[in-house]
């Protein structure tokens, strides 16, 4: 069974904001690159706090259906 949580999301380094995250700062998902298991995402006003690992296929569907406007997110 693949990893589907981090406790401590802070434990893993290269978190990057996301680019669809709100320019204000204030509503920002961050992603980490490269990890293993998957996708690791967390809310950036808890970065101590858990992340969600989403699978490398749904995380890249995820992606596509927001570039694509399938999903309302501008």
């Amino acid at each position: 069974m693949s990893e589907r949580t981090i406790d401590d999301a802070a434990s893993l380094s290269g978190w990057r904001k996301s680019s669809y995250s709100d320019s204000e700062g204030d509503n920002c998902l961050e992603v980490v690159d490269g990890y293993p298991h998957g996708t690791p995402v967390r809310d950036s006003k808890t970065p101590d706090g858990p992340a969600i690992v989403v699978p490398s296929g749904a995380w890249g569907a995820f992606v596509e259906a927001v570039k694509g406007g399938v999903l309302g997110v501008r």
